[in-house]
């Protein structure tokens, strides 16, 4: 019997994945960067919190450029990116991630709540 290889689609993954990798195309060199970031996923949207709020290197990228693309376990997307600085949209997305990472971590790793991006594909 032979096996057969089932490719998950991203939103699949993005389901059941903890962790995303993000690239980004950097705003003074024009090279796309990757990193690893936590997010969340709900009704086909991704949503970014960065660390470092605005002073994140990656969300200044984000502010010059918005496109994006988004890898989880393998499959992967262009999005779209509509970053805010909107106090009720971050605090949004902050609970977002409370529920999701909890309180205690968000509260751990992230040291400035002014920015976030809500990603959309693109």
């Amino acid at each position: 019997m032979s096996k057969t290889q089932h490719t998950s689609t991203l939103p699949e993954e993005l389901d059941r994945a903890s962790e995303i990798n993000l690239t980004v195309t950097g705003r003074k060199s024009g090279r796309k960067s990757t990193r690893p970031v936590w997010f969340v996923f709900e009704n086909g949207k991704v949503y970014l919190l960065p660390v470092s709020g605005s002073n994140t290197q990656w969300y200044q990228n984000v502010l010059a450029n918005p496109s994006l693309e988004i890898e989880a376990h393998g499959a992967k997307g262009t999005f779209r990116a509509a970053p805010t600085t909107d106090a009720q949209g971050v605090k949004s997305v902050v609970e977002k991630f409370r529920e999701k990472y909890g309180a205690g971590d968000v509260k751990k790793y992230y040291s400035k709540f002014d920015a976030a991006v809500l990603a959309e594909p693109a």
